[in-house]
């Protein structure tokens, strides 16, 4: 096991149309994307298709998603551990002008305790919040034998205010620091007295504000994707999480300011594509991204 991602999975249908119908209506989508989903999950194969080995702990059932989902999985290289629920969950996604509407069909009613994995060989944890006993869990353990530990906080859960002890890096959403009723730079503060050793806020098309080692604030731009070329923005924060994992892992000499940048480019060759299977980069993708975009970066 070289990382772990523990969260909550997803088939996701994402579907191109201009509109949505009701009552006895009926449209044709101009195109349309199957894929895996979910946030932790999504990170863990944006991880696997850039080199590094995950391993997943998600929600899976006996259906024939849940099928689906396996030999997704299985042909990306992404090792999963069930956890049982009755049925698959399920997203119906709708981008558009640069946002997206979902509906979530979400079966989070866990039929088992979470399996006990051996965590020897681990470098690295990340977590979402979903599947909190586990999350909490793993981020203890992992703690005690000194391996890194990230969230995506996408959303101030149960018992973040516990996990949050436990997480050296705390990436999380300007949803989240309103939940805190607080601006990014105030929820940095406020993730330092947590003990994150480096926290960051994702603010879109704003890029990323953090801190580091140093504790000082910093600011990474998101690159200049222009608007005709965004297709679909769903999924491109949790590619930005996989790829940072990434740069953590292969690269372990950089700053953070060039994890996050590594990440930036990520997204930015993510929002140009449908569905998260086709969103997610290769090193290939991210270089030519990067020569493309920073340079009309400021």
């Amino acid at each position: 096991m070289e990382a772990l991602f523990i969260g909550h999975a997803y088939i996701d249908v994402t579907f191109l149309t201009d509109t949505l119908p009701t009552g006895d209506d009926k449209t044709i989508a101009d195109d349309y994307a199957v894929s895996y989903g979910g946030n932790a999950v999504t990170a863990a194969f944006a991880a696997a298709k850039l080199g590094v080995r995950p391993d997943l702990l998600c929600t899976s059932g006996d259906d024939w998603l849940s099928l689906m989902f396996r030999e997704m999985a299985r042909s990306s290289g992404v090792r999963i551990h069930e956890r049982k629920v009755s049925e698959a969950s399920l997203s119906f996604i709708m981008p558009k002008d640069g946002k997206r509407a979902i509906v979530r069909c979400r079966d989070d009613s866990y039929l088992h305790p979470f399996p006990n994995l051996n965590l020897d060989g681990c470098k690295v944890l990340h977590v979402d919040g979903h599947q909190g006993d586990a999350a909490l869990h793993y981020a203890k353990a992992c703690r005690e034998r000194g391996i890194a530990t990230s969230l995506d906080g996408g959303a101030v859960r149960e018992n973040t205010d516990e996990l949050l002890k436990y997480i050296d890096v705390a990436v999380v959403s300007e949803l989240f620091c309103e939940t805190w009723g607080l601006e990014p730079k105030d929820a940095l503060e406020k993730l330092k007295t947590y003990g994150c050793r480096v926290g960051a806020v994702t603010m879109g098309a704003d890029g990323v504000v953090f801190y580091s080692q140093d504790g000082e604030h910093q600011h990474v731009n998101a690159l200049p994707v222009p608007m005709d070329r965004i297709v679909d923005t769903n999924g491109a924060g949790d590619i930005f999480h996989g790829a940072y994992i990434v740069s953590m892992l292969q690269f372990p000499g950089r700053t953070w300011t060039e994890h996050f940048r590594f990440a930036r480019a990520a997204s930015a060759y993510a929002i140009q594509h449908l569905g998260n299977e086709d969103s997610v980069p290769t090193h290939e993708n991210i270089e030519a991204t990067r020569k493309e975009f920073e340079r009309i970066s400021v």
